[in-house]
């Protein structure tokens, strides 16, 4: 397990309400085994009622075998141990159809045995598991994962180009395979929805488990023109019923476990989506659905990957602000949960503006991508400027209801609010390891803090009442350099992060 940094003590108590505490010992941030984490209304909260935020990563494996331990992609206990002592309390998991069901009506059982036992690994270090149906270009045919070859019948044809995720789409062999599997050609649906009720029996009662996410970036196929530039009703309403149809397949196997809805791939360009908007598209009244949405600024990953001119990334603004307004209507609408399960950029004034707008919504988010620190390629990937943007002090659970959430990456300054409300456990606010070199001061009103002074999550319990403010900053800061104060320094600059990829 590697070491935190080191953090120097100080001592100082001022009031009652400042407490100091030097950075925690080399233990990861959180080890008792989480609750389950369920909708309720638009808020996700643990089993002993307090709103939870989720930061994350994404750990996806896309070649056979699937998720094989020490493959150098999937995620180790040493790695849960790093993620853990950075803060971050979520993975989302890839799994394939083709690894759930590589022949036709039969389930891989040692596949889900060891899709089991990496969300045991990351259970025991408090780590919630989305368990994500990944595909990227459906199957191997296009050069793409996810599908077996089974599930479909169509085929790229010689005098089809194929320039590769994800213009791959576009290919006309691929729209029709699309069109196969919305329709539920040859029980193509019913066979995914058997694969996903047998990995939710597989996981039942495992309480790290935070749900299962139906399917990844699904491409509408031949209507996909249809999309552009205002959403298709027409086709998401297609779609919505294939997503009840896989729903119901889980249902079966589990009444409760919490299931994702992914919006069909084209709101990555923007394009609002139609789940749950009637009379359009039937109400979704599951309790226990969720929504799962990707942030990404096309521009810029087109001038990083594809060699286009930087000046590309001017375009970012107005796309993100374009994407949090549909995650606004959508979340509004359908009034659920929404998770950011895919987001990322190596430049951080991108990768910042998913963050900012994230903290003001009090939305959870997984990053893409992580792959093992422990295999070939090696070494802690957060310690860069993009590390500096996903390691933050934030409030991972709080026994109450969220307020005003603040946090400048660039000196570590947090301020948080909450209006508390009886919980069986306290406030957990993560403090990040790596923006206190010196130690950090926590300062509450309306509370306490209860955990000790050399904590890595700080608890806070509330005096009454009425609102609770916890503040932490370095010694040497007044903690008042705040996202949207005058002179704020929370901006980012450019450097390394920690991956490379372009995108799911």
């Amino acid at each position: 397990m590697r070491k935190l940094l080191p953090i120097g003590l100080a001592a100082a108590v001022v009031a009652g309400v400042l407490a100091l505490a030097p950075a925690a010992s080399a233990e990861p941030a959180t080890t008792a085994p989480p609750t389950q984490v369920r909708p309720h209304g638009r808020a996700l909260v643990d089993g002993y009622g307090r709103t939870v935020l989720l930061h994350g990563v994404n750990n996806v494996d896309k070649e056979a075998p699937y998720i094989e331990p020490g493959n150098g992609l999937t995620v180790t206990a040493a790695d849960a141990d790093l993620l853990a002592q950075h803060g971050f309390n979520t993975v989302r998991l890839g799994v394939e159809f083709d690894g759930l069901m590589p022949q036709r009506g039969v389930v891989d059982t040692a596949y889900l045995d060891r899709i089991a036992g990496v969300v045991d690994v990351l259970g025991a270090r408090g780590i919630h598991v989305l368990l994500d149906n990944h595909q990227d270009g459906i199957g191997k045919p296009w050069g793409g994962n996810g599908f077996p070859d089974w599930a479909t019948t169509a085929r790229p044809q010689s005098w089809e180009p194929n320039p590769g995720f994800p213009l791959n789409y576009l290919m006309p062999s691929m729209n029709i395979a699309w069109d196969g599997i919305w329709a539920n050609k040859d029980g193509v649906l019913d066979h995914l929805g058997d694969a996903l009720a047998a990995l939710a029996t597989r996981v039942e009662g495992k309480q790290a488990v935070l749900g299962i996410e139906l399917m990844n970036e699904p491409w509408p196929g031949s209507p996909f023109l249809t999309c552009f530039p205002n959403g298709c009703p027409d086709f998401d309403r297609t779609y919505q019923a294939a997503m009840q149809k896989l729903t119901d397949h889980i249902r079966s196997a589990s009444t409760t476990l919490p299931v994702y809805w992914e919006p069909n791939v084209t709101w990555n360009e923007t394009m609002p989506s139609n789940l749950g908007n009637p009379p359009k598209t039937p109400a979704i009244t599951d309790p226990n659905i969720a929504l799962s949405v990707h942030d990404y600024c096309i521009p810029s990953q087109m001038s990083i990957y594809g060699g286009l001119p930087g000046g590309l990334k001017a375009a970012c603004p107005a796309q993100h602000d374009k994407t949090w307004f549909n995650i606004d209507t959508l979340g509004a609408r359908t009034e659920r949960p929404v998770l950011v399960t895919e987001f990322g950029d190596i430049d951080p004034e991108t990768l910042a503006a998913t963050m900012s707008r994230a903290d003001e919504r009090f939305t959870g988010w997984q990053y893409w991508h992580y792959r093992s620190s422990f295999g070939p390629h090696g070494g802690d990937p957060f310690t860069g400027e993009v590390g500096k943007q996903l390691v933050r002090t934030y409030p991972q659970a709080t026994a109450g209801t969220p307020g005003k959430l603040q946090f400048n990456p660039n000196n570590g300054d947090f301020r948080y609010t909450y209006t508390p409300r009886p919980s069986g456990r306290p406030t957990e606010i993560y403090v990040s390891d790596l923006h206190y070199p010196a130690g950090y001061l926590a300062e509450v009103t309306g509370g306490q803090v209860t955990s000790a002074a050399d904590a890595r999550t700080v608890t806070v319990e509330a005096d009454g009442t009425g609102p609770v403010t916890v503040k932490i900053h370095r010694p040497d800061s007044d903690g008042n350099d705040l996202p949207g104060a005058a002179g704020s320094s929370s901006g980012s600059n450019g450097g390394a992060g920690p991956s490379g990829s372009s995108g799911s």
